[in-house]
């Protein structure tokens, strides 16, 4: 298996929030499948970016924000574009 890019590892961490709705931070480090030295880095910059949010009730949860759902419909529509045109 092809190791994955920044965008990818991004898209990856995005998709698991929007399939869980809202997800703790624990099992979102764990199903990304990446350390968590460089998860860390990844959930700091997508906060830095206001990709996801951070709510506080019981626990803490981490949820898409309107900006996040845009990158993973671009991303999306920029990879059938490459596959279109076998690129």
């Amino acid at each position: 298996m092809a190791k994955r890019n920044k965008l990818e590892i991004i898209r990856d961490i995005l998709k698991i929030i929007q399939e869980s709705h809202s997800i703790k931070p624990t099992p979102l480090l764990r199903r990304s499948n990446i350390s968590s030295s460089r998860f860390k880095e990844y959930y700091s910059d997508l906060l830095e970016k206001e990709f996801i949010r951070e709510t506080y009730g019981k626990n803490k949860e981490i949820s898409l924000t309107e900006k996040g759902c845009r990158y993973l419909e671009k991303y999306s529509a920029i990879v059938d574009f490459i596959d279109e045109f076998e690129l």
